[in-house]
């Protein structure tokens, strides 16, 4: 069975995925994967702030806000 590819920051509220990739170098790559985001990662889309960025994720039991200029290089599938 095909999955969806889609960045981070287009999974619904409510709804998780599994990493499948991550576009980033550097000290970006790094923060990302201090945080625990690392290929096959499920991630949960737990809610938006007023604003809608940053949005709350559920990440290895942790809540972690991330802005949709890191989550659109957050490739997962659903």
């Amino acid at each position: 069975m095909d999955h969806d590819l889609i960045p981070l920051n287009q999974l619904p509220i409510g709804k998780k995925a599994n990493v499948r990739s991550m576009m980033f170098e550097g000290a970006a790559r790094r923060r990302i994967l201090d945080l625990g985001v690392i290929n096959g990662t499920e991630i949960e889309t737990l809610y938006k702030s007023p604003s809608g960025n940053p949005v709350a994720y559920l990440i290895r039991g942790a809540v972690i806000a991330l802005r949709s200029d890191m989550t659109d290089k957050i490739i997962v599938s659903v």
